[in-house]
């Protein structure tokens, strides 16, 4: 049997070729001779890197035939989602499927912040509100989206829910990325600024009706700003 480290190196520089968009949705994977000539592996090696991303279905053994690459849709592997999102691999549905995801945790969430919040939750939110209000006044869009994000961080902490921030942990990273392309627009921190206020002053209020209210208005508001950023790239 392989090594499990060897392994798991090969699944992952194959993941990564195919989130970069070297081997296409649809496509077949290079033979395996091709593969373990490329990677310096066994036949054994390969095939077992290979059922890694099988059992995540990122590519599909056809017999006879070859390994084709999955649609991004079809994959379940968190980790490898996260990637092929990150790095645009998806299609346009990817984002939207993210603010759904937001939609389902961060509702919820900010209603319970209002019923459990404590003072220094509020006072962390007030400040991040305040760094993001500096950095839209200096022009710094990578400022603005890491208080962003740590503003919602810290909203989700404030549930008192330890389940809620490690079930959000693991889209950190995308929506840290997302938060940045979208926050180079000046009309979008004026947006977000505008909906944290809000949230903050319902969660302060105690209101969790408020909060829900302000937190799905938030996220309405970015499915919007997305959905105008879109429409604006070039053909």
């Amino acid at each position: 049997m392989p090594r499990r480290s060897l392994v798991s190196e090969v699944a992952e520089a194959l993941l990564d070729e195919v989130v970069r968009g070297a081997v296409p949705v649809g496509s077949l994977l290079p033979s395996e001779a091709e593969l373990c000539a490329r990677y310096g592996v066994s036949r054994v090696t390969l095939r077992e890197a290979l059922k890694t991303l099988q059992a995540q279905h990122v590519v599909r053994a056809a017999p006879g035939v070859g390994t084709y690459v999955e649609p991004v849709a079809r994959w379940t592997g968190l980790d490898a989602v996260l990637r092929a999102t990150s790095a645009g691999a998806g299609d346009e549905s990817a984002a939207v499927q993210l603010l759904e995801v937001r939609r389902l945790l961060e509702v919820g969430a900010a209603g319970l912040a209002a019923q459990r919040r404590d003072e220094d939750d509020l006072a962390e939110l007030a400040g991040l509100l305040e760094r993001m209000r500096a950095a839209h006044a200096a022009g710094d869009p990578e400022a603005f989206a890491r208080s962003d994000v740590a503003f919602h961080d810290v909203l989700l902490r404030a549930t008192g829910n330890v389940f809620v921030a490690v079930l959000f942990e693991p889209l950190g990273r995308v929506l840290r990325e997302r938060r940045e392309q979208t926050s180079a627009v000046p009309q979008v921190q004026v947006n977000a600024l505008a909906a944290h206020e809000a949230v903050l002053a319902a969660v302060r209020a105690g209101d969790p009706d408020a909060a829900r209210r302000a937190m799905e208005e938030h996220l309405r508001q970015t499915a919007e700003d997305l959905r105008h950023l879109v429409l604006r790239r070039p053909a």
